[in-house]
Parts: structure tokens; C-alpha cells; sequence
């Protein structure tokens, strides 16, 4: 029998705008933003009240960002942010939300306003995902759901060229409806059980100084073509209220696009 994740039934039918907080405006961040405007003007189209998105990074646009990406020349200086949620706002009339900052790092200091039902982290390295499931992980549980209900937590990493998206539960689990037709999963793993992180070593993710170096590091299209993919899991949990795949591993090098099942 088919195993499915059926989509928490608050998604699907909710009082306001779905709540998303995409932590990371660098090379995956800046395409995951754009891809989160277009579900939100689809899901508007279908009836759906849409997204609310709130972007968090400290840094600024420098040389280096400008082909590999979203900036160019006239961003140079401003913070990441800003410039991409002032633009997304400019073109699609949003009212989404840019903080120039991180993400707390401790429950105690995150204001519930800043909880939010899916979490979309696209940072490069390893202490940021473990400190936020440190604060998703001890949110307390909730008789009832709403906009500052965390749900669902989607990770993406890479290398040079290859990577992987995750969508995992922030709950223990999500109730589930029953079915005849399909086996139904209501825990689906986050990143930080996916993988041991205490046994992986930390890499050297610092800025580089021009686009030939920060190519090195992570090749031109790695980042759009994983938020792409992983952005139409979340399409297909809108579209669909259930999913069969809760994440991917992608590797440009050979071509090839491996599914995790839930």
C-alpha cells in the first residue's frame, strides 16, 4: 500500500494567510523567495487566502552575489533582505516582511508573532539548523492551530553540485484522515534527524571575494534548480492535501533526482 503524508487540514482551509518564514537570502534563499510569490498569486487565483512571508538574513549584497544571485549591480550595499522582499512587494503587490537580522537562536527570545506554520531554512552551515530546531522543537504543543502555529519545517543544503531538500513535522505528528486507499504518515522527519550533524565536520562557508571564487563553492544553477524542486513539494501539499515525497537528492553532476519517500 502506498504511503502519503495528508497535508494538516489547517493549510489546506485557513482564516488568513499561511505563515512562512524563509531564513537565508543568499543563493538558494533568493530563489525560494520568488518561487514562494508565485505559489502565493496560484494559491490566491484557487480561492486560497495565500502566504504571508517573512524573510530573515544580516548580510549585504557584495560582487560576489551578483550572476549566481538574485542581485545585480544597483543592490550593491543593501541588505539581502530588503532588496529582495522590496522587490517581490513592488512586483506582485505583497506586503511581506524583510528583517535584517538572524533568527533567534533561543525559544525564550523569539516573539510568537515570529513562529510561524512553515519554517524554509537556506543557510550554509550547521550550528543555524540545529538552533532552530532547538526553538521549533520546544514550542509548546497548542489545543488549536493558527498563523503562529509552527507545522512544518522545509531545509535545503548543497554542495558544488549536488544537494538535498527536506520537508519534515514540527509536531510529533499530524493527524491524518483515514483511509482505505493509502498508508498514512503523520511524523515525517526534519533535517536535523535525517542527518547526524554531531558527526558531520563544519566546512569553511565563508564570503567570497568575487563569482569565479564563490563558483567553487557552489556551481551556477545548484540553488535554483533545488528550490524549484523543492518548492514544488510544498505545491503539491497545496494542491493536492497530500504528498508521497518528502524531500530529494539532487546531483547536477550526473543528472540525477532521487526522492525520499514519507
Amino acid at each position: 500500500m502506498k504511503r502519503v503524508h495528508y497535508t494538516d487540514s489547517y493549510l489546506m482551509n485557513p482564516q488568513h494567510p499561511v505563515t512562512v518564514n524563509i531564513i537565508g537570502a543568499g543563493g538558494t534563499g533568493s530563489q525560494v523567495l520568488t518561487c514562494m510569490a508565485r505559489l502565493d498569486v496560484t494559491l490566491r487565483a484557487l480561492g486560497h487566502p495565500g502566504l504571508f512571508v517573512t524573510l530573515y538574513d544580516p548580510d549585504i549584497v557584495t560582487e560576489a552575489n551578483i550572476g549566481r544571485q538574485l542581485f545585480g549591480p544597483m543592490d550593491l550595499g543593501l541588505n539581502k533582505a530588503q532588496c529582495l522582499v522590496t522587490r517581490i512587494n513592488n512586483f506582485f503587490g505583497n506586503d511581506w516582511k524583510a528583517e535584517a537580522r538572524l533568527y533567534p537562536s533561543v525559544l525564550k527570545e523569539v516573539k510568537r508573532s515570529e513562529i510561524t506554520n512553515i519554517t524554509i531554512t537556506c543557510t550554509d552551515n550547521i550550528k543555524s539548523r540545529l538552533d532552530l530546531w532547538n526553538v521549533l522543537g520546544k514550542v509548546p504543543p497548542s489545543s488549536y492551530t493558527d498563523n503562529n502555529t509552527p507545522l512544518y519545517w522545509m531545509d535545503f543544503g548543497n554542495t558544488q553540485t549536488s544537494g538535498q531538500v527536506v520537508l519534515g513535522t514540527v509536531p510529533k505528528k499530524i493527524r491524518q484522515p483515514a483511509s482505505t486507499l493509502y498508508e498514512t504518515v503523520g511524523s515525517l522527519k526534519v533535517i536535523t534527524r535525517f542527518v547526524k550533524y554531531a558527526r558531520v565536520k563544519e566546512e569553511d562557508s565563508g564570503p567570497s571575494c568575487s563569482l569565479a571564487e564563490a563558483l567553487e563553492k557552489q556551481d551556477l544553477f545548484i540553488n535554483s534548480t533545488l528550490a524549484q524542486l523543492g518548492c514544488n513539494i510544498l505545491w503539491k501539499m497545496f494542491r493536492n492535501g497530500m504528498i508521497e515525497h518528502h524531500g530529494l537528492y539532487l546531483n547536477l553532476g550526473t543528472m540525477k533526482v532521487n526522492p525520499i519517500l514519507v
